[in-house]
This record gives structure tokens, sequence and C-alpha cells, in this order.
């Protein structure tokens, strides 16, 4: 085979994804290094699987360079963890050189595996050898010397790749001392593999043996005294940042890298293992941090971020079972703020435990009326819901002042109402704090929010040109909708907010005579979406006459 078209891609994707299936769980029980929480096979993936749902979607006859394109993008917006995002970018590399030379060949081969390779070294804040990024290199210097034909080119780099792969206990200590390879270092040597058994046919074969070291589910925690970030020279022990934080951040796409180009350093000094991968005014974003808040907050300088993940690691993957620090025993009493625009939703905040603080568009409350809620909860720990975009640097500086008087406070990074419904549902005291905030903050990051409203004066928004009068749509906190018919425009910011999934839709009525609205809404959704629940429920919100969320 001397160059790969559309099929022969399609067919990788499926192959390389299969054997990424059989070699997970060995994948993860490799992964000691930069946190041994094995879950680096399940994420290179899922984020392999986004990637082969997003090609899945274009017709039989697209051609590679589109394909590519569709899976690298697809890739970016499923990234799961470290190596996720890096293979993401990896995938980047291959999908900007099909795009030049719209097919696989052996000089487009050389230059795939070339720009890979350079996308994913720039992409680690502070990259070292001994991962991923080892066996990348070592795959494209081989692809580079290897003689002009596809079949020599491929099977070089497969061939250089494992012998990286091999080497990186030798250039890690950490993996040394585990007797284990680098696990996405593993996981990229399938990918090859996988490439190279297509190209070559029966002569190449996935190899037999794997890497998992017997002796691995004993490991002594410990012992590795240094497990920095992945691809990073930095020393961080198991005692470093407790949460990873994950999310996608939309820039103007006429900056192009200079927002996320000022945000890194920003970020770097919040913690470590900090990648950023994309382009086009999309980028996906790694960062291990203490304080998720604050990494969500900065991010929020530069664009906006969104399908915000947050994963607390656990105790023993962090203080091995001993010395542990007083921030990570397991705390009772846990509080919990809330912000309401309504008083509707003051009383279902206060009905999930929070004490309730006035706020919402247009009422931002102040620095000491969050700080004396946060003191009236009289707990150690306390988790604090803004529920609006201009509450949190507010809720910030309150929950800065709150650990002076040594309260833990943790600001969510829920921007609207629905999020903090969401988050307020799984809510439970008597938790522990991290796994508390952890189970909110994934509640709130799978919750997408909108809502309708009337115009009250002339302007311009991202949907257009609206009068005085005309029916707004918000989705995700953008005006997305202009419509003269309230209904109208509140089944079409539904069916954006499901085009995504959707298993439970929320619709908060406002203060008035909103309730046909909703109404109306909901008889909508049980006629064209029967297997999505609605749950309808009293805000008592000004200005908005319906808030929406879809979980």
């Amino acid at each position: 085979m001397q160059t790969l078209d559309g099929a022969a891609a399609r067919r990788w994707a499926v192959s390389a994804l299969a054997a990424l299936g059989e070699a997970r769980a060995e994948i993860d029980a490799l992964n000691v290094f930069p946190v041994p929480d094995g879950d680096t096979g399940t994420n290179m993936f899922l984020t392999l699987e986004a990637a082969v749902t997003a090609a899945q979607t274009l017709p039989e006859d697209a051609p590679v360079a589109r394909l590519a394109d569709a899976f690298a993008r697809g890739a970016l917006l499923g990234a799961r963890g470290n190596s996720g995002v890096i293979g993401a970018q990896l995938l980047r590399g291959w999908a900007d050189t099909l795009g030049e030379f719209t097919q696989l060949s052996a000089a487009s081969a050389v230059e795939g595996f070339r720009r890979a390779d350079e996308q994913a070294w720039k992409a680690v804040n502070d990259p070292v050898e001994g991962t991923i990024l080892s066996v990348s290199r070592a795959a494209a210097e081989a692809a580079a010397s290897a003689p002009p034909t596809l079949q020599a080119v491929v099977s070089a780099a497969a061939e250089a790749a494992r012998v990286a792969l091999d080497l990186t206990p030798t250039q890690l200590p950490a993996l040394a001392r585990a007797g284990v390879v680098d696990a996405g270092g593993r996981g990229l040597v399938v990918l090859i593999d996988s490439l190279a058994e297509l190209v070559l046919g029966a002569s190449r074969r996935r190899p037999a043996r794997g890497y998992r070291h017997p002796a691995l589910p004993a490991l002594d925690f410990n012992a590795c005294t240094d497990l920095g970030e992945a691809g990073s020279g930095q020393d961080n022990s198991m005692i470093g940042p407790s949460y990873e934080v994950m999310f996608l951040l939309d820039t103007d796409p006429d900056a192009g890298p200079v927002p996320v180009d000022k945000l890194r350093p920003r970020l770097a000094a919040l913690g470590d293992s900090l990648v950023v991968v994309g382009g086009s005014g999309i980028w996906q974003v790694h960062v291990h941090v203490h304080d998720p808040g604050a990494a969500v907050e900065t991010a929020m300088e530069f664009g906006r971020p969104h399908r915000i993940r947050i994963t607390h690691f656990s105790e023993h993957t962090r203080a091995g079972g001993v010395g542990e620090s007083a921030a990570l025993r397991p705390l009772t009493g846990v509080g919990l703020v809330a912000c309401a625009a309504g008083p509707g939703l003051a009383e279902l905040f206060a009905g999930a435990g929070a004490i309730v603080v006035a706020g919402g568009p247009g009422r931002r409350p102040s620095t000491a009326q969050l700080l004396a809620a946060v003191r009236r909860t009289k707990a150690a720990s306390v988790a604090l819901l803004p529920n609006d975009g201009d509450t949190m640097n507010v809720a910030q500086v309150a929950a800065s002042a709150a650990r002076a008087d040594g309260i833990r406070v943790m600001v969510l990074p829920t921007r609207a109402q629905v999020q903090g419904l969401a988050a307020a549902a799984v809510h439970d005291p008597a938790r522990n704090f991290d796994d508390d905030v952890v189970s909110m903050s994934a509640a709130a990051g799978g919750a997408r929010d909108g809502a309708v409203t009337i115009a009250a004066k002339h302007g311009l928004t991202s949907a257009g040109e609206c009068q005085v009068g005309d029916a707004l749509g918000v989705v995700d906190g953008d005006f997305a909708v202009v419509g003269s018919d309230l209904t109208a425009v509140a089944i079409e910011v539904v069916e954006r907010l499901l085009s995504g999934g959707g298993e439970l839709v929320t619709l908060v009525v406002g203060a008035g005579e909103h309730e046909s609205l909703a109404r109306a809404v909901s008889g909508h959704l049980r006629t064209t979406h029967r297997q999505v629940e609605v749950s309808v429920l009293n805000g008592g919100q000004p200005r908005y006459p319906l808030l929406i969320g879809v979980e």
C-alpha cells in the first residue's frame, strides 16, 4: 500500500480504537506517572472514541483530509486526561499535514510524524524525556531517516516507538522503581502499531507481549518520590496539586494563539501538568492545581471556559496513606452557600441545605455578604456557588478572606442558576469535603444552560440585531436566538441545548405570568423528546421568564 485513502483511514480508526480497548486495562495498570491513578488507558480510549464518533458523521466518500480534520477535532473536544490531550494534539498534527498533502504517502507520513511530534512537545508546558513525548520523537526521527516508501516509513516509526518505550524507565526514575514503561507511551505504540498493521498487512502484527509488571498492584507509592508532571522536569513528589482540571476554552478566532500564550504562565503559576492544545478559537486545557476555581477564573479572563471537568486525586495517590496533611483528612459538616436570583430559587437552594444570598444578573452580592454567609454555615469547609458569571470574582475574594479565618472555601465555577441547582442537588454535608466538591463540580459541569428574555433596548447580539420587544434566547451564556415569539425562541433554545444530548430538562419559571410558556415548552418536549425527563420549578427570577437547564 503506497497511499492511504479515506476508506483505509476509517479502517485504521476502528482498528486502533479496538486495539486501545484491548490494551486499556494493561495501560491503566502501568499508570504511575505523573499521578498513579490508573486511568491513562481509559482516558486515551475515550479520547479516541470521541474522535472516531466525530469522523463517522462524515459521508463514506469523504477525502482523507476532511476525515482527519474531523477526527482531530473530535479528539480535541473529547480529550480526557494528560495523555488524551497530548494524543489529541498528535492527531491535529496529522490532520494539518493531510490538509496540505490530501493523502497519506511516504512524504506526507514523514511530515505527519514530524509535525505531530513538534506540536505535541510545544503543547506541554515543561516537557522532558521518558513520556509519550519521547516515543513520539523517536517515531518521527525514524520516519525521516527511512527509505521513501510508505511501508518503510511506517515500519521504521513503529519499531523506533517500541524501542523508545522500552527506554522510558531509564529516563524517569519513577518508572524504574515501579518496573514499568510509560503508560502514555505504551498507548501511542498501540496507535502506531495499528497503522503499521494496516499499511503492511499480515507482515506486521501488534506485539503479543504486554508491558504489565507482575508486582505493579503492590507498588510502594511512598517510595515514589519524584512523580512530577507528565512531560515535565518538575519534582512534585506524591504531595502535589489535589485536582485535575480540564475545560474547553473558546477565544476570539481572529486573535490566534495570543490569548492562550498569555494564559499559559498564569495557569503554570497555579499548578503543574499544564497542557494546552487546539487552535482556531477553541482550546483544550489540562492542569493540576490545588484551587480549581482559581484556574477557571483565570481562564475566564481570556475566553469562555466550558465543559469543565474537575477530578480530585484520591488520598492514597497523593499521600500514600501516611502523613496526610490536615487538608486531606475527612471533614464533616460541609457548608454550602448559594447565590439565588429569585425567591423560588432561594427556597430550592435552602432546601438543599444552603445559606442563600440574593444575587443574579444585575444584583451582584458584595464580598461582605458572601463572607458573612460563609461564616453562618459554621462549617470548617464550605462550597460556594456564585451561579452568575459577574459574581465569580467577588466570590473568590470572599473565599480568600474566609481562608484567612481558617475556613476552607471552594468556589465552584457555576455561572448560571441551573448549574447551581444541579450542583446543590448532589450536595451531601456529611460527605468528605473533597468528594462533595468533586460531585457538585461534575454535576454543574454536566449542565448546559439557557434562558429567554425580552429585549429592553435596541442592540446587536451574536445572533444579529434586535429591537425593543424582541424575544431573545440565551445558550451557554450568549445571546444566540432573536425572534418575535417568546415560545418559539424558548423551544429553539431547548433544541440547541439538546443537540449535544441530554436526559433531564429543567425549566425554571420567572416572576410574572409565565406558566403558559413553561407548559408550551414542556408539551413540545414530551412530543418530540419522549425519552427526556422534564422538571418545572418556580424560580421567581426577574428579567428572565424562563431559565433552562439540560443535564
